[in-house]
């Protein structure tokens, strides 16, 4: 039986007619997803500008529906979680992220590191620390080496941070040699407490090594010395304070007194305080040359001539309290309304976040900032 090539010529143009149909419905479906995720996605834009943000996450996920695929809207939609708090759906969105097969270096790092701060925000630090391990040599790595260092310092790891500082120093992320101090003070600190005086020694002389000019490796030093009967050493350990760190010299004045007066060397001491107090006179060295007046009279001309050059409620207490008058009641009780009205002064001040102390601290415990403390009280600032 012969073939009909009749029905071939029919079957051609059917053929063709069923295909052009089929992509026009294609086309068709395409120009509607195209249209959609867009307008999702520029409506999602609007609300965020707005600062409408549970409006722009419904926006987002709706984009996201319409185009899985799509690595920006998930990133998005995962900073949007992380911003309105909802930590757990954006650890999820980034997650996913990362569970893809297809997607680039860069963006796998992108996502490790938007996973990291999920984490950081939440205050899953050991699952953060974990996440931002994993970003070494990536272009993430500095940022990261940044959060361990504020994850580290605050779990008080001394040993950590001052790896991770080196390792930014090392690099020249800035100058974190005063931070290393610091952490070597801490570690300093921890070595006296379980009392090995030797390495904590061995901490403090590499603090004031690395960074001089850290007013508070001196000061630890000197204590340390004093501590095992070394008078003349922690003297010395203060007069480099007042060499590298000249401004702390305030927080040590009281304490240069007493060393100088255990080794004979106040007429020093007190030529060290009067050329400080001539350039920036201070209510702590006043006290301090108070302290080395040969008698009463001279120790209250030390106050007069601090008030004389500044006012000072608080050292005018301490010259009523030095001057004898004729009805001593009266006396005591202008004092100790000076002093009540004088105590908040007395206080010191972090100038990144204002918290206020009745102490000097190194690491301020509101801001968590490092030599943010002047070595002046709040009625000298």
């Amino acid at each position: 039986m012969d073939f009909d090539f009749t029905w071939l010529l029919w079957g051609l143009p059917v053929a063709f007619g069923l295909g052009w149909i089929a992509s026009r419905l294609d086309l068709r479906q395409w120009r509607i997803e195209s249209r959609q995720a867009p307008k999702a996605y520029f409506r999602g834009l609007n609300h965020l500008l707005n600062e409408q943000q549970d409006q722009a996450i419904d926006a987002f996920i709706e984009a996201v529906q319409g185009d899985p695929e799509t690595a920006e809207l998930h990133f998005a939609l995962g900073n949007l979680f992380r911003r309105r708090g909802d930590y757990d759906r954006a650890v999820r969105v980034h997650e996913h992220l990362l569970s893809r097969d297809d997607l680039n270096r860069k963006d796998r790092d992108r996502a490790q590191h938007a996973l990291a701060l999920d984490f950081l925000k939440a205050g899953l630090l050991d699952r953060a620390e974990a996440a931002l391990l994993k970003l070494q040599g990536s272009a993430f790595e500095s940022e990261a080496f940044l959060a361990l260092l504020a994850i580290y310092e605050r779990a008080r790891d001394w040993s950590q941070a001052k790896a991770i500082a080196i390792r930014l120093d090392e690099v020249e992320q800035g100058s974190f040699a005063p931070r290393i101090a610091h952490h070597l003070c801490e570690e300093a600190e921890q070595a006296q407490r379980s009392g090995d005086p030797a390495t904590a020694r061995t901490h403090l002389e590499e603090a004031v090594r690395r960074a001089p000019q850290v007013a508070r490796g001196w000061v630890a030093l000197s204590a340390l010395r004093a501590q095992t009967g070394d008078t003349s050493g922690a003297y010395e350990a203060l007069t480099q304070l007042a060499t590298h760190a000249p401004q702390a010299l305030p927080l040590a004045a009281s304490t240069l007194v007493d060393l100088a007066k255990q080794c004979g060397r106040q007429a020093e001491a007190v030529r060290l305080l009067e050329t400080f107090d001539e350039r920036a006179p201070s209510i702590d060295v006043t006290e301090a040359l108070a302290q080395l007046a040969k008698d009463p009279d001279q120790a209250r001309q030390r106050y007069l001539n601090h008030l004389a050059r500044e006012k000072s409620l608080v050292l005018a207490a301490h010259w009523l309290k030095e001057e004898p008058l004729s009805d001593p009641l009266a006396k005591e009780r202008v004092q100790a309304a000076l002093e009540q009205a004088s105590a908040p002064l007395r206080r010191y001040r972090c100038a990144a976040c204002g918290f206020e102390a009745r102490q000097h601290f190194w690491h301020c415990p509101g801001c968590q900032a490092w030599d943010s403390y002047p070595a002046r009280r709040v009625e000298e600032i």
